[in-house]
């Protein structure tokens, strides 16, 4: 753990507990590391410093739209390795909230992701893209029911 150590003037530091207390944090460090690692995050991401990433896509439709729900479905099943899971619910009589966990390339997240909330009825849809390393594929040695090997599987591991 390396230390440093910042100044800061009196106004910011009285804005920067208050937001400190808000937020639940027990110190100023942990605070100022989030906000690290939200700038960083950032900053890779304008750079494209990341070539894999895990995402979340949360979008807002009237599912009376038009063809609408088919065209999101053909989407979803047209990029199926890009997607992890979805969770739907209905807000209304007519609009329902979409959030889909996605994994792979971040180009082809991006441009999946930007696709979708370009739908003709889809509103309010929102990216939150976080920087992955990908690890070794590997087993753990288990071997699912009516398998002969060990399930391979790949370990994303969040950038710092």
């Amino acid at each position: 753990m390396e230390r440093f150590t910042i100044s800061l003037d009196t106004e910011l530091a009285k804005e920067f507990d208050a937001l400190i207390a808000e937020r639940g944090y027990s110190n100023r460090s942990e605070a100022v590391r989030d906000l690290l690692r939200a700038q960083l995050e950032q900053w890779r991401q304008t750079h494209d410093a990341s070539p894999h990433c895990v995402a979340n896509l949360s979008y807002v439709y009237n599912h009376h739209e038009r063809e609408l729900a088919e065209r999101l479905m053909a989407i979803q099943h047209n990029h199926h390795d890009l997607m992890v899971s979805t969770l739907h619910a209905h807000l209304d009589h007519e609009n329902c909230i979409e959030s889909a966990i996605l994994r792979g390339p971040t180009a082809e997240v991006r441009r999946f992701a930007e696709a979708l909330m370009a739908e003709r009825g889809v509103r309010h849809g929102k990216l939150n893209l976080v920087a992955v390393e990908v690890g070794q594929r590997h087993a753990h040695g288990y071997k699912p029911r009516g398998h002969e090997q060990s399930k391979h599987h790949v370990h994303l591991k969040p950038a710092r």
